[in-house]
């Protein structure tokens, strides 16, 4: 099959082993993929990872052991743990020590033509979600994660730090909360869009003087947590989005003396992501800053890569064999 492959650097074949379905894992043609900052810090090195990258995506199961899974349209979750240590049986698979992470840790992943996952890593997307807006329900999901995570309501003061695109969707999710809050980040056209939803904004670091309850790191950078600790209230919660290659710990001196929680926050909850995206209360599409086919799968993620974009997206089959 058609796939990018990382192996130290990243490559395109049309050669690559097509995964067979072990167990209860069902067989999905994929149909677009996104390109995520944990890919591009992969690239560079993150996790030591060989293999086909990419964990958002959408798709069409070709071949399930749920015969009534055969040619739904799905996405899926990507944490596949053990199933028979502690974890697992707590419902805490995406914490297993021996688990596997679609395209991130032992598991090929979206940027190809097929991927396997458990039937029960899969969700099925109504006719009113698109396979391009499907791509990002992993994304979402993430940002869902917060609020299920730690209380955020009306009277806490929230920063969100980065106007990427992980920074922007959880903006997006927060707004919801009724919370105090304010987007902080570099690009005045993305700033200007919640500055008219009636969201405080600030265009860098500079103008910021406020101790908030509440800073979330979405910045991609390893400069990203000594920021946010610097903007956080003695006592108050950074909750950390952010995975860099190489991160320096000299920031954490504050979280000692201020005696901050440093909330580490990574997957999350699929349904609310879908229901958000299917009932319109966020609308995903002007997320989407070009698309690629498999084949120029490196210029896709070298788009990626540019401050001016927010997401990329790989066509791998659009029609997904259907």
């Amino acid at each position: 099959m058609r796939a990018l492959i990382l192996n130290k650097t990243i490559s395109f074949r049309d050669d690559y082993p097509r995964p067979e379905p072990i167990g209860d894992e069902a067989l999905v043609r994929v149909a677009y993929a996104g390109v995520c900052a944990t890919d591009m810090e992969l690239v560079k090195g993150y996790m030591g990872f060989s293999g086909v990258p990419g964990h958002e995506f959408s798709g069409v199961v070709e071949w399930a052991p749920d015969k009534s899974f055969a040619g739904r349209r799905v996405t899926g979750s990507i944490n596949i743990g053990c199933a028979t240590c502690v974890y697992c049986a707590s419902g805490l698979e995406n914490h297993c020590p021996r688990r596997k992470v679609l395209g991130i840790l032992n598991k090929d992943g979206a940027f190809a033509e097929y991927l396997t996952l458990p039937e029960k890593n899969l969700y099925l997307l109504p006719d009113s979600i698109s396979f391009e807006e499907a791509v990002f329900i992993e994304p979402l999901g993430a940002a869902f994660e917060i609020i299920r995570q730690i209380p955020v309501g009306s009277g806490v003061s929230v920063a969100v730090l980065g106007d990427g695109k992980l920074g922007l969707l959880v903006a997006l999710v927060l707004m919801q909360t009724g919370c105090d809050l304010t987007l902080i980040g570099r690009h005045t056209h993305r700033l200007d869009a919640f500055k008219q939803k009636g969201i405080s904004v600030s265009c860098g670091m500079e103008g910021v003087h406020t101790e908030f309850d509440v800073t979330v790191d979405c910045t991609g950078e390893s400069k990203g947590l000594f920021n946010a600790l610097s903007i956080t209230r003695p006592r108050g919660t950074v909750v950390l989005k952010t995975t860099v290659a190489k991160r320096s710990g000299e920031a954490l001196n504050k979280a000692v003396i201020d005696e901050i929680t440093i909330v580490g926050s990574r997957c999350g909850p699929f349904t609310p992501a879908i229901q958000a995206i299917a009932g319109g209360t966020i609308d995903v599409k002007p997320f989407i800053s070009a698309v690629y086919p498999l084949e120029e799968g490196l210029c896709a993620i070298d788009e990626s890569g540019k401050s001016s974009v927010l997401k990329v997206l790989i066509s791998v089959d659009d029609g997904a064999g259907v």
